[in-house]
């Protein structure tokens, strides 16, 4: 598993995405968010299972997604 530091900028992308998030009516929960900024800020693809909850930041933040596929 790999951990990624806390930083102020991805404290102020995750505001940034929250904000833009809520603006859209599409409030997103606190860890999803979490997790997009933290990729976005370092420019690292998320691979994840549940594709659903990071469709919009897909969509409107840019960020890369891999799905993982199940075995």
């Amino acid at each position: 598993m790999l951990l990624l530091p806390y930083s102020d900028r991805v404290a102020v992308r995750w505001g940034e995405l929250q904000a833009r998030a809520e603006r859209r009516g599409r409030a997103r929960p606190v860890n999803d968010t979490w997790i997009a900024a933290c990729c976005l800020v370092r420019n690292l693809p998320l691979a994840t299972f549940n594709l659903k909850d990071f469709e919009d930041f897909a969509e409107y933040d840019g960020l890369r997604i891999v799905a993982a596929n199940e075995r």
